[in-house]
C-alpha cells in the first residue's frame, strides 16, 4: 500500500460565523485525490502536531482577529520545528500588509500605499494629499475578509473602529467599480487558473458576504508576469498561492494583497479541480 501522509489542517474554532465548510470540503477531495490522510486541528488551540507529516494553515480564519494567538502559534511552529506549508517564514511575512512597501521598493506594481501609526483626521488628510485623491479605502494592516475596511468618501467622518488606530490608507482603485479584482493561482510556482470577483451594486468590497460573486478569467500575460514577480518577492516559494491586483484608472494592473496563509482557492474554477493543488502539497513532504 502506498504511503499516505497524515495532514493537519488547521480551522476555526466551532463557534466560528463566517461559513469555511463548503470550501473546505473541496480542499479536502483534491488532497485526498492526491493520496494524503486529512484531519482537522483548530487552529487557536491545535494539541500535540508533532505526529503529522504536514501542518497546514489553510483555514486559519479569523487569524486577523486574534494576533497574539496568531504570532504565538507561527512561533511554536518555528521552535518545533514542524513541517509546515506555506513555510512559517512565509506566513510570517504575510500575515501584515507591510509586505507591500517592500513589493513597491523592489519594483513590483503594487497599490500605493500610506501606513499611518495612529490615524486621525489629520493624518487622513496628509495621507489622501500624499496620494493626490479625494476618495479612499482605509484598512487594518493586518486584515482579512475585508475586516476593518472602509470607504472613506471626502469629509466623512473616521469610523469608531479605525480612530486612533494604525491603517493602511489606500485610493479606491477605478477597477473595482468597472471591472472586479482579479485573482491568480499558483501551485508549486505553477499558475492554475484565475477568477474576476466583482462587487455587488452600491458596494466596492469583492467578498461573497457582501454580495460579491465571481467568474472564471482568462489571465492576460501582463497579470500572470505581474503575479510572478511578486511572488518571488516572497521569503521562501509558496506551495500554494493567490494573487489578488486591481487595474487603475488606465487598466494597469497592481497587486492588492498576496494571500500565503488561508486563501480560498476557488477549485471549483480550476479545469483540474484541484489535482494540481493536490499534488503541490504532497510534493511539499
Amino acid at each position: 500500500m502506498p504511503f499516505q501522509p497524515r495532514v493537519a489542517i488547521l480551522v476555526p474554532a466551532p463557534d466560528y460565523e463566517e461559513k469555511w465548510q463548503p470550501a473546505f470540503a473541496r480542499k479536502v477531495a483534491a488532497l485526498t485525490a492526491a493520496g494524503l490522510i486529512v484531519e482537522q486541528r483548530v487552529w487557536t488551540d491545535p494539541g500535540d502536531l508533532a505526529g503529522y507529516d504536514l501542518v497546514l494553515p489553510l483555514f486559519a480564519w479569523g487569524y486577523q482577529r486574534e494576533v497574539v494567538t496568531w504570532y504565538a502559534l507561527l512561533d511554536r511552529l518555528e521552535a518545533e520545528a514542524l513541517p509546515v506549508v506555506n513555510p512559517v517564514p512565509v506566513l510570517r511575512w504575510n500575515s501584515d500588509k507591510a509586505y507591500l512597501a517592500e513589493l513597491g521598493a523592489k519594483g513590483v506594481a503594487v497599490v500605493p500605499t500610506v501606513e499611518v501609526a495612529a490615524l486621525d483626521d489629520a493624518r487622513l488628510a496628509e495621507a489622501m494629499a500624499e496620494l493626490e485623491v479625494d476618495e479612499v479605502v482605509i484598512k487594518p494592516a493586518i486584515s482579512g475578509g475585508a475586516d476593518g475596511t472602509h470607504r472613506m468618501a471626502p469629509g466623512a467622518p473616521i469610523p469608531a473602529d479605525a480612530l486612533g488606530q494604525r491603517r493602511l490608507v489606500q485610493p479606491l482603485m477605478p477597477g473595482i467599480l468597472t471591472d472586479g479584482e482579479y485573482s491568480l493561482f499558483f501551485f508549486a510556482g505553477k499558475f492554475s487558473h484565475a477568477i474576476v470577483k466583482r462587487p455587488a451594486s452600491g458596494d466596492f468590497r469583492v467578498q461573497e458576504q457582501f454580495g460579491g460573486r465571481e467568474t472564471m478569467w482568462d489571465a492576460s500575460d501582463a497579470a500572470r508576469a505581474l503575479a510572478a514577480a511578486a511572488l518571488a518577492a516572497a521569503p521562501a516559494p509558496p506551495v500554494y498561492a493567490r494573487v489578488d491586483m486591481i487595474g487603475d484608472a488606465a487598466g494597469v494592473l497592481h497587486i492588492m494583497e498576496l494571500e500565503l496563509i488561508e486563501p480560498s482557492l476557488f477549485l471549483h474554477h480550476a479545469s483540474d479541480k484541484g489535482a494540481a493543488f493536490g499534488s503541490a502539497v504532497y510534493g511539499a513532504i
